[in-house]
């Protein structure tokens, strides 16, 4: 890794962000000029909440504005409409006008937590790239824009490779994204003087793609910057457990649950994690990943608190490490403990052990239930259970819940009401 001069560039090698460079040497001056340098990183509008696989080109942002430059945070809410290619094996459910903009106003809110926006010269700015994509008039732009792209190599690109290796249907609007992708990174040079674009290295054929563009069309040198897709030490993708996604929006899934997604981090990761997911130096963080055999689980609460901290906050962060500490090293009874309500009269008529599980979401059904009894990992308040008949009365509720547990890290409380 040859050494940089500009602080954003050496932080993005010594921690562990830095997959490919368009023009090392040459951006590197650029960002060492002491002069905010625009960059952006675009993010569609799918879903109602990132989720940790998103994580790294926020951070991205994150340490360009902490090396004293200006992140754009581009939301996609005219490329949703058409859906990214790469990665998938079909074509994305079309969203309505409505749906995209209430999933832009709810993803919004992530990134406060994470940039410093504003007026200023390294104040990190919102773009809508709806805002010039809705405007383009189709044979116009075919003309001024689409001449430039050629479709043999277009073809060549993974996300379209691979979709046709495996014989799945890619439409015709699917294969418009990276050109207008391309656009957006021009676009944004024009109006606001970016001229670097960062993202995952699934996305560094799209980003040259509009390098090539701003030369062709505008006389202008553009950047690329791409981070690798992050991958844990077994192999699953980053931000994928058996639970599902895990969401940044804490209407999604609670601080307690996010604290916890980190704690669970294997050995082999928690070095890389403190590196890439919190702001702590480099110092400390060998330190933390020196510590010897069971000692490691420290260094797992420090990632897993900084991480909660970054998103939801000091106090929500302190307060999942502080049930974590109270539930597995006192065996208590944390109140702070996700909770789900039900009916007191199903308790005064015998709720089925089995149901309980299910309900509290510590299981999807009956059968994943008794395989868990058989394994002795089902408690019922701290108690384990072997009778899949089990019934849950009132005579199980202490503090005004009942603690169910499945396994040592998975634990509700059933608050009748």
């Amino acid at each position: 890794m040859p050494a940089f001069r500009s602080a954003f560039l050496s932080t993005l090698a010594a921690r562990g962000y830095l997959h490919q460079c368009s023009d090392p040497q040459a951006l590197d001056g650029l960002l060492a000029g002491g002069t905010a340098m625009p960059a952006y990183i675009g993010f569609d509008c799918t879903g109602p909440s990132l989720h940790v696989g998103h994580l790294m080109g926020i951070m991205m942002l994150r340490r360009f504005q902490q090396a004293g430059h200006k992140p754009i945070v581009l939301m996609g809410g005219g490329t949703t409409k058409v859906g990214d290619p790469s990665g998938k094996d079909e074509q994305r459910k079309l969203l309505t006008d409505a749906d995209i903009e209430a999933n832009k106003a709810s993803i919004k809110t992530a990134f406060d937590r994470f940039l410093s926006f504003g007026d200023g010269p390294t104040d990190a700015i919102m773009v809508d790239n709806a805002e010039w994509l809705d405007q383009l008039a189709y044979i116009p732009f075919l003309r001024d824009v689409g001449r430039h792209f050629s479709v043999n190599r277009m073809l060549t690109f993974d996300s379209v490779r691979m979709r046709l290796e495996r014989e799945q249907p890619l439409s015709f609007l699917e294969f418009n994204y990276m050109i207008l992708q391309a656009y957006d990174f021009v676009e944004l040079g024009r109006r606001y003087g970016c001229r670097l674009q960062m993202g995952g290295s699934d996305q560094w054929g799209n980003i040259v793609n509009g390098i090539d563009l701003g030369r062709r069309v505008a006389d202008f040198e553009l950047f690329a910057v791409t981070c690798p897709l992050i991958t844990t030490a077994s192999g699953a993708k980053m931000g994928k457990t058996a639970a599902g996604a895990v969401w940044l929006n804490a209407d999604m899934l609670s601080p307690w649950d996010y604290w916890q997604f980190w704690r669970n981090t294997a050995d082999a990761d928690v070095e890389r994690f403190l590196k890439l997911f919190t702001d702590l130096p480099l110092k400390e963080i060998a330190r933390l990943a020196a510590l010897p055999g069971q000692e490691i689980n420290e260094a797992k609460k420090v990632l897993a608190t900084e991480a909660t901290a970054m998103l939801h906050g000091r106090e929500a962060a302190d307060a999942a490490a502080e049930t974590a500490r109270r539930t597995f090293e006192e065996g208590g009874l944390a109140q702070s403990l996700p909770t789900v309500e039900i009916p007191q009269a199903d308790l005064d008529a015998g709720l089925g052990l089995l149901t309980a599980i299910v309900r509290a979401g510590l299981a999807t059904s009956n059968g994943e239930v008794r395989r868990a009894i058989a394994n002795g990992a089902i408690r019922v308040n701290d108690t384990v259970v072997s009778d899949d008949k089990a019934v849950l009365g009132t005579g199980h509720i202490v503090e005004g819940v009942v603690k169910l547990s499945n396994g040592r890290k998975k634990h509700v409380l059933l608050r009748p009401v």
